[in-house]
């Protein structure tokens, strides 16, 4: 039998079931790997996709930040990058003195500046600018020295405080001048000059320590008060910048204006003082001499006068090396305001302040004589009444009439030194006064614990100098202006500079305004008859000093003198005199008044450095000041007067 022939290949190859044999084995395999890359394929895909859907979300989320609730802020950011805004300095405000007069003003400050980048030849245009407008050695080598240090288009100061026919001559020329521009600011200007220059003091270029956070100090020009008014309202009158918007390009350079936004002008402040009164009240004085004038009713300081001064006006462009030595070196101290800063011991003008704690702690009456021998024993010390001879017996009145030391001795002795040093407080001696000047001394009025707190005790002997005004005080023309103006109104007035800030009047100005002493008014009644006594009595010490008739008006006042030096008991015995001295060991001279003695208007204080005697230096001098003010400053008009008779500042032996 014949057998079919075997067929071979694929086409006759019997196709397995799933799961038979080794072929259907291996087929299952592949297709469970193929499924399971498949698997691993899709979760990556929606991994990636997820990724990207996220960083898609958050630029998205960034890009609408950035667009919407911070595109503000980035648009500023960007327009920051091309505006410059740039501070302007404001005008300072004025003062002026109680009639209005300015005092302290603001004018044009013509300035030359070089901008580099707009000369080939920086050299060139110094020499022709030089030729124009002399520049001193130094002044040339600042100005290339900036130059050097500064980016080429940031102009450099060449000269400030160019008069009219400088200015001119720089723009006459030019053309010649490249690079040099023509700026103008404003500076400061004292029309009074010295007359004012201790009250209402200076401004100058502030220091980097003044700067702070305060970025309207940086700007250049700007100035900021140094002494007196200048300094104490120095905030008031600076007032507040202005802005100006300025289109820059990448490198700084100014290209354009854009906006300007004018700053707030300072405020003025009016001043008490009498521009006019001031000015000839320092015509009668000399060298040495200080002189304050107040309203005794409120305070306010009318005239605060002293010699020697200074001009304000040389701080603006900036004082010289010379000029300060000069100052420095000068043995008149012309840059302190010997008014407030010049401390004196009080002599015989102290004398009220025993009267009035006499009578308050009843250790004397008003009718209780004590005998003058000319001296006082005390152990073996003697101490001396001016009297040589002796004035006999003395009540209180008189005392203070002929200025009996010996009284005063034994009123000091029987107070002790602490209820002396109460009532001078009480009076406005040694104390703040408050005053709206800056670096005000307060003076000195010793106690016991002031003494013993030194580490040394305190002796009889001191207390009984210190009942005559000698010793240890230290006190100043004001507060001896002060002193006065209680004494005669019996309220605690204190001085006052300031009338009005901004047209606004200061607090104090009435006399209620001021709370009463609480000293007894007959005691304060018997102290003024007796001032008055001693100017227009027979045989008062200031009696040649009294006001003309023609005035209608009588002044109260005591003289003081204080020694410097002390005098010897062998000087004493030949005689010996204290014009025979040389001026500068000699006594200075006081003198405190008020007036009119009815109806106290005015008080004032002299002082005069080496005067020799208060009732032939100081009281003379203060008659001459109340009658300028009286006839300045009479009711219903400020009419001038007649100046007076220029007064020598000490008595000539």
């Amino acid at each position: 039998m014949i057998g079919l022939p075997r067929r071979s290949g694929p086409r006759w190859r019997r196709r397995a079931a799933p799961g038979q044999g080794l072929g259907g084995s291996l087929g299952t395999s592949a297709r469970r790997e193929e499924e399971r890359r498949r698997g691993v394929f899709t979760r990556r895909a929606l991994v990636l996709a997820a990724a990207q859907i996220g960083a898609l979300g958050f630029l998205g989320h960034r890009l609408w930040r950035l667009q919407v609730e911070e595109g503000a802020r980035y648009a500023t950011l960007a327009e920051e990058n091309r505006i410059s805004v740039r501070l302007i300095a404001p005008p300072r405000g004025r003062v002026l003195d109680r009639e209005g007069r300015v005092v302290a003003a603001n004018r044009l400050n013509w300035r030359a500046l070089l901008v580099a980048e707009q000369t080939a030849d920086v050299t060139a245009t110094l020499d022709t600018f030089s030729r124009i407008v002399p520049l001193a050695e130094q002044e040339r080598a600042r100005i290339e020295r900036e130059v050097r240090r500064r980016r080429r288009f940031v102009p450099v100061v060449v000269r400030e405080f160019l008069d009219w026919e400088e200015m001119a001559r720089i723009e006459l020329n030019a053309p010649d001048l490249p690079g040099i521009v023509v700026d103008m600011g404003t500076t400061r200007i004292y029309p009074e000059g010295e007359d004012l220059a201790h009250v209402v003091g200076y401004v100058a270029a502030p220091a980097e320590a003044d700067i702070g956070d305060d970025p309207l100090l940086a700007l250049p020009g700007i100035r900021v008060g140094r002494a007196g008014v200048e300094r104490h309202h120095d905030r008031v009158l600076r007032g507040r910048a202005g802005t100006v918007q300025l289109e820059v390009n990448a490198v700084g350079r100014v290209i354009r204006e854009l906006d300007r936004r004018e700053g707030v002008p300072g405020q003025d402040v009016q001043i008490t003082v009498d521009a006019e009164l001031q000015k000839a009240i320092r015509g009668k004085i000399e060298e040495g001499t200080t002189a304050v004038l107040l309203d005794a009713r409120n305070g306010e300081v009318l005239a605060m006068a002293t010699k020697p001064s200074f001009d304000p006006n040389l701080f603006n462009a900036g004082v010289s090396a010379e000029q300060w030595r000069q100052w420095t070196a000068s043995r008149a101290t012309p840059l302190i305001n010997k008014a407030t800063n010049g401390l004196y011991a009080p002599g015989s003008t102290f004398k009220m302040a025993v009267a009035l704690a006499a009578l308050e702690a009843r250790v004397c009456t008003p009718g209780e004589r004590v005998h003058c021998p000319g001296h006082m024993d005390l152990g073996n010390a003697r101490f001396h009444c001016h009297n040589r001879g002796g004035h006999g017996g003395m009540d209180l009145r008189a005392a203070l009439k002929y200025s009996c030391d010996v009284y005063f001795y034994e009123m000091a002795k029987r107070l002790g030194i602490d209820r002396i040093a109460a009532m001078a407080r009480r009076l406005g001696l040694g104390v703040d006064l408050g005053i709206e000047l800056p670096g005000v001394r307060r003076g000195l009025v010793p106690t016991r614990a002031w003494r013993e707190a030194q580490g040394r005790p305190w002796a009889l002997g001191d207390t009984v100098v210190h009942g005559i005004g000698q010793g240890f005080y230290q006190l100043s023309p004001l507060a001896l202006a002060t002193y006065t103006a209680r004494l005669a109104t019996g309220r605690a007035v204190q001085p006052r500079l300031t009338r009005a800030v901004g047209g606004r009047p200061a607090p104090g100005s009435r006399p209620e305004d001021w709370p009463p002493l609480g000293i007894p008014e007959r005691d304060l009644r018997l102290v003024r008859e007796a001032m008055w006594a001693v100017v227009n009595e027979e045989g008062g010490t200031a009696r040649r000093s009294r006001l003309p008739a023609s005035l209608g008006a009588q002044m109260a006042g005591k003289t003081g003198t204080t020694q410097v030096r002390r005098v010897t008991r062998e000087q004493r015995e030949r005689g010996f005199h204290v014009s025979q001295l040389p001026r500068e060991w000699r006594p200075h001279a006081l003198f405190v008044a008020y007036a009119p003695h009815d109806d106290p208007r005015f008080a004032v204080s002299v002082v005069v450095e080496h005067g020799t005697s208060g009732s032939g230096a100081a009281a003379p001098l203060a008659r001459e000041i109340l009658i300028e003010a009286f006839e300045r400053l009479r009711p219903g008009g400020n009419g001038p007067a007649v100046p007076g008779p220029r007064l020598a500042g000490a008595a000539r032996p």
